[in-house]
């Protein structure tokens, strides 16, 4: 990943925390945290700010945006691992089905990135 990977490991251990039921500490920090994060997942700051009003809207938040990374990562591997099948097949057409099909779902920036780099790969090869 690019700059962020350090802001989605720490949404990782905040969640995996939640998860395990310990309370979220509404700090400056973790506001600063969500406020870098939340536009990497394809959430508006005025989501943020409406989140922030409340511990409990505030973990909802923090669980949003760990959904969206994980459910991302997870369709982006499945689709890549399509993708290949297809191209090893000489389906070209069927391989950049798959990542226009995700791009038609995917809300991520940086997962939506990846598949637009793969489609452009595809379009080389022909």
């Amino acid at each position: 990943m690019r700059d962020f990977d350090a802001d989605w490991n720490q949404i990782w251990t905040l969640d995996n925390q939640v998860q395990r039921g310990l309370p979220l500490a509404l700090t400056d920090e973790l506001c600063d945290l969500l406020r870098r994060t939340a536009p990497t997942v394809a959430i508006s700051s005025a989501e943020v700010d409406a989140a922030l009003a409340s511990a409990k809207l505030t973990t909802a938040l923090l669980q949003d945006i760990a959904a969206r990374i994980r459910e991302g990562s997870h369709r982006l591997s499945r689709a890549l691992d399509r993708m290949y099948t297809r191209e090893e097949k000489g389906d070209l057409d069927g391989a950049r089905q798959q990542m226009q099909d995700l791009l038609a779902i995917e809300k991520v920036p940086h997962y939506r990135s990846i598949a637009e780099g793969q489609l452009e790969r595809l379009d080389d090869l022909t």
